[in-house]
């Protein structure tokens, strides 16, 4: 019998619960609207929040100033890089769509892209692939709010990545195995470990065609100033709320990881320079998360 602390939760995958990390970034895309310059426009962020996140959203807008400051802190800058690895795969996407056929989005969570560049996406089917509980809560709000939410080309699929195959899982829908597609990754490989990283990898590489882009982010281990502590603590942090860090590569390894099942990097962006890119209000990302974008 395994010990657990009182304040910890069970391994998300042992649960029926929705991801709560998701539930944070969903949180960090709703705060995002209160600003001017925003890093990402995600209107319907606010939808997907849980009763305990509406309280948090609204305590937050009480101490504004405060928490602007509280930005731009190292400790925090995990919040930052958050939201730059989703303006990062937003501006791949928008920018591989005119030459894919279709959209993969692997641990979907709160995902609105299929919304937010619906006139981009136009009638190209969108395939949301998650845990159920997750998956299922998430289509609850929107079929809860049908004057938001209008689009038709989504397929939901459940997944457990580390038990069943991402080819059995799609087999039976209309998702077209060999055409060129927009894979994207976001928040879920940390979470797995090498051999389901390797397994999906795998899987995309049987079910994609030539031209199909892979976004993902990946977290690695950064030592000193900025980097080892921050890691350290989100990772203890992870691990008591149930989702544990359980893999990770350093940046200029990746390509390794990638290049055996045939994808190539056409961009890869640390913490600093996704700052460069794309933080707002003095905020600066996290060192030890990067986002890489790469083409079968």
């Amino acid at each position: 019998m395994t010990l657990r602390l009182p304040f910890t939760r069970p391994d998300l995958h042992t649960t029926d619960r929705p991801s709560s990390t998701a539930q944070w970034t969903t949180l960090g895309r709703a705060l995002e609207l209160r600003r001017e310059e925003r890093i990402v426009t995600d209107v319907y962020a606010p939808v997907f929040l849980s009763d305990v996140s509406q309280v948090l959203l609204q305590s937050l807008d009480l101490v504004g100033p405060v928490f602007r400051q509280a930005e731009r802190l190292t400790l925090v800058g995990l919040a930052a890089s958050g939201l730059c690895r989703h303006r990062f795969i937003d501006e791949h996407l928008v920018a591989a769509l005119p030459s894919v056929d279709q959209v993969l989005i692997l641990g979907a969570g709160y995902d609105s892209r299929a919304y937010r560049f619906a006139d981009e996406i136009g009638d190209r089917p969108v395939f949301e692939v998650d845990l159920a509980p997750l998956s299922r809560r998430k289509a609850a709000v929107i079929d809860a709010h049908p004057e938001l939410f209008e689009h038709a080309s989504i397929r939901r699929v459940e997944i457990d990545f580390r038990t069943q195959s991402l080819q059995s899982q799609l087999a039976g829908t209309d998702f077209a195995v060999g055409a060129a597609t927009f894979v994207v990754w976001e928040g879920v490989s940390m979470y797995l470990d090498a051999s389901a990283v390797a397994g999906t990898l795998g899987a995309l590489v049987e079910l994609c065609g030539a031209g199909s882009v892979l976004a993902m982010d990946n977290w690695q281990t950064v030592r000193g100033p900025g980097g080892y502590l921050p890691r350290r603590l989100a990772e203890r942090a992870m691990a008591l709320i149930g989702e544990p860090i359980g893999f990770a590569v350093d940046a200029s390894e990746v390509a390794s990881v990638l290049e055996p099942h045939g994808f190539v990097v056409d961009d890869l962006a640390e913490g600093a320079e996704m700052t460069a890119r794309y933080a707002t209000g003095g905020r600066r990302c996290d060192p030890g998360m990067y986002v890489v974008a790469a083409r079968l």
